[in-house]
């Protein structure tokens, strides 16, 4: 079974393909290396004893997607190729659009016209908005999102739905991840985020490692334990799992299913701040400034149904991650770059 992983060279991506390929499947990657590097799958190469596949191409293009499905014969698409951040999606809201709904529906039509029917979206808990109880159950409402990175999510499930009910060929998974953070145990692949990082814990690390003077923490003032942000974060390795668990799910399943991948405990920014001390024994300057616009107080999952459905549960806690990240963090101080 061959699997196109899009965004293959990026965080969640690379660390996808290695468990898909200790997995037994097939691999093709297409990126457009805009936000990560192809030393990413070099180093899967030299984990997993195998040459991947790879394109360096977008999902807007449409000539490399007709390409590259009538080179390989693809069975099913892992979409991770998509813009992600929060803060950044609010100043750049038409980018957000053009690349992550545009380009999905561009994926598509190429897959539809190769008659490939197999297909799992890399969907965000940031689609269940602002108002949404906690924790967030897969069958609560969306498209209430705080930003227009979450707003593009929720036109792309709306979209995949009703993809699904046109067709009855069509399988379907969209994934809501809630917080991926932490490395590859082995150190050789983690996140590597261009110029200051968007999300927390990469931030940390960089303060940590001494290329970044000190942490802002927006918010202090939050209706949580301790006035600060609570999230879900789940360790990236589990996160890839997740989608090795669905995949195998196509076989017994039809239409479209929603799944949230996340460990069903909420965790404050300072306690990660606290929890990476421990796990680096280093000391993480930090300050309280204003909240960020398009954050929301609390988020964080309840994985039953992946449990039940899929036979997944997340297995690292918020130490394992930090311990992962730091350990990343030390054998590359300056990312893929420094090798």
């Amino acid at each position: 079974m061959t699997i196109l992983v899009t965004g293959g060279a990026g965080y969640i991506g690379s660390h996808t393909v290695l468990q898909l390929i200790e997995g037994g499947f097939d691999v093709v990657v297409l990126d457009n290396l805009s936000n990560s590097s192809q030393e990413s799958l070099r180093r899967v190469e030299s984990l997993v004893s195998k040459a991947i596949p790879f394109v360096e191409g977008d999902i807007n293009d449409k000539a490399v997607l007709s390409s590259l499905f009538s080179r390989y014969d693809i069975d099913a698409v892992i979409h991770f190729a998509g813009l992600k951040s929060v803060g950044e999606s609010v100043k750049n809201p038409i980018d957000y659009y053009i690349n992550n709904v545009s380009g999905s529906l561009q994926l598509l039509d190429a897959m539809r016209k190769a008659n490939v029917k197999k297909f799992i979206f890399s969907s965000s808990a940031t689609v269940y908005g602002n108002h949404s109880p906690v924790p967030n159950l897969e069958h609560y409402p969306i498209g209430n999102a705080s930003c227009p990175y979450g707003t593009t999510k929720v036109m792309l499930e709306q979209i995949l739905s009703d993809y699904a009910k046109a067709d009855s060929e069509m399988k379907i998974i969209a994934l809501r991840y809630f917080n991926p953070t932490g490395a590859h145990p082995s150190g050789l692949i983690g996140e590597d985020p261009n110029g200051i990082p968007n999300n927390l814990v990469p931030y940390i690390s960089q303060v940590a490692i001494g290329k970044l003077a000190k942490l802002a923490v927006y918010g202090g003032d939050y209706d949580t334990v301790d006035g600060t942000g609570v999230r879900d974060f789940i360790h990236v390795d589990d996160l890839a799992a997740g989608h090795v668990c669905a995949l195998k799910y196509f076989d017994s399943m039809s239409g479209y299913e929603i799944f949230n991948l996340g460990t069903g405990h909420g965790v404050s920014v300072l306690q990660v701040i606290d929890a990476f001390e421990k796990a680096s024994n280093q000391k993480i300057k930090y300050e309280i400034v204003a909240r960020r616009e398009g954050d929301i107080a609390s988020s964080w999952a309840d994985a039953t149904k992946a449990e039940k459905v899929l036979g997944w549960k997340a297995k690292y806690d918020i130490i394992d991650m930090m311990k992962h990240t730091w350990n990343w963090q030390k054998q590359n101080p300056n990312g893929y770059e420094s090798q």
